[in-house]
C-alpha cells in the first residue's frame, strides 16, 4: 500500500479552505486563534503589572470597572 505523504502546509492550506467555505471567515478565525499560543511571558507581566496589589485591592478595581465578580 503506497501512500503520498503531502507536505504538512498543503494540507493546513486546504483545511483553511475547508474551513472557510464551511463556517466562513469570523469564525475561521475563532477557531483556529484557540490554536494560536499568544505571546510574552505571562507570569513576569502579572508580576510587573500587581506588585505590591492586595486580593482586596484587585477585587475593589475588578468591581469598579465592571470586570468578573463586579454583579
Amino acid at each position: 500500500m503506497n501512500v503520498e505523504v503531502r507536505p504538512l502546509a498543503e494540507i493546513t492550506q486546504q483545511a483553511i479552505e475547508i474551513l472557510y467555505r464551511e463556517l466562513g471567515v469570523v469564525e475561521t478565525v475563532r477557531f483556529l486563534s484557540q490554536f494560536t499560543p499568544g505571546y510574552g511571558n505571562y507570569t513576569e507581566e502579572r508580576e510587573s503589572l500587581f506588585e505590591g496589589l492586595t486580593l482586596d485591592q484587585a477585587l475593589a478595581a475588578m468591581k469598579k470597572t465592571g470586570g468578573p465578580g463586579s454583579a
